[in-house]
């Protein structure tokens, strides 16, 4: 069975509100993983007994740098006790990214953490946006990152959307660093008034099923829905994105 995850931090109103019962909620919308992106003051047995209640995995969750580099010990507890082994750097503050001497000092942070997590039984992942594929003297700061850490020391949660809208072709970063994808997030894209924005799966232009294909070519075990512009309530729209992974997913078998 094919796994559908959300990254919550496309629903983030609801679950700030109310986040248990936005678990069940996701859960009955057909979505078999959840990615968290905050826990909005719940300790971790709450969160896992909901989750076994509803019937949800964890699809790895996005963690702050700060929480990495300052309180790794508590965080890593916590993510133990949901029983959540993949761990995503979501961003890059500005102070890490700015020049390619930023870059490779923070890849070389990321190698040291990644390592110690590699030690303990988790997985270190990094998601990108835009920024990352600026170019340093013909070389990307995502290729920094990437090629300056151990593979098995950081993974890659690729978001084809921000690839395509710095204009790489999200193919073929997956073909370079094919034992690094672990994970890829499942957005599309129009546009709306000159700008590129994302939209419910299917309504817009990437092709998603080739993405699926391409990503259980190199063992790919989730596809991780995420949106983050809407013309309606978000919860109607995850739930249309459900519906449409699961069409996806059943027209690439």
């Amino acid at each position: 069975m094919d796994n559908i995850g959300l990254q919550l931090y496309s629903i983030k109103e609801s679950c700030e509100h109310d986040l248990l019962g936005t678990l069940e909620k996701v859960a009955q919308m057909g979505y078999t993983g959840a990615q968290f992106a905050g826990f909005f003051n719940h300790d971790a047995q709450e969160v896992k007994a909901k989750m076994d209640e509803v019937g949800l995995r964890t699809a790895g969750a996005h963690v702050q740098i700060d929480a990495l580099m300052h309180n790794l010990d508590e965080t890593l507890k916590y993510h133990e006790a949901i029983e959540n082994d993949l761990i995503i750097i979501p961003a890059l503050p500005k102070n890490m990214r700015s020049t390619a001497d930023d870059y490779k000092q923070t890849a070389k942070l990321l190698d040291e953490i990644g390592e110690t997590l590699h030690e303990r039984g988790f997985i270190l992942g990094y998601h990108n946006h835009g920024f990352e594929f600026d170019v340093f003297d013909g070389t990307t700061g995502f290729d920094i990152l990437f090629g300056q850490t151990d593979p098995q020391h950081l993974k890659m949660e690729l978001d084809g959307f921000w690839a395509t809208y710095a204009g790489y072709d999200p193919f073929q970063i997956i073909k370079k660093y094919a034992d690094r994808c672990i994970s890829l997030h499942m957005k599309d894209m129009r546009v709306d008034k000159g700008e590129r924005i994302s939209t419910e799966l299917g309504t817009g232009t990437l092709p998603l099923a080739d993405y699926i294909k391409r990503g259980k070519k190199v063992g790919v075990k989730c596809f991780v829905v995420e949106q983050e512009e809407f013309t309606r309530d978000p919860l109607d729209s995850v739930a249309d994105n459900a519906k449409e992974m699961k069409r996806l997913l059943a027209e690439v078998d």
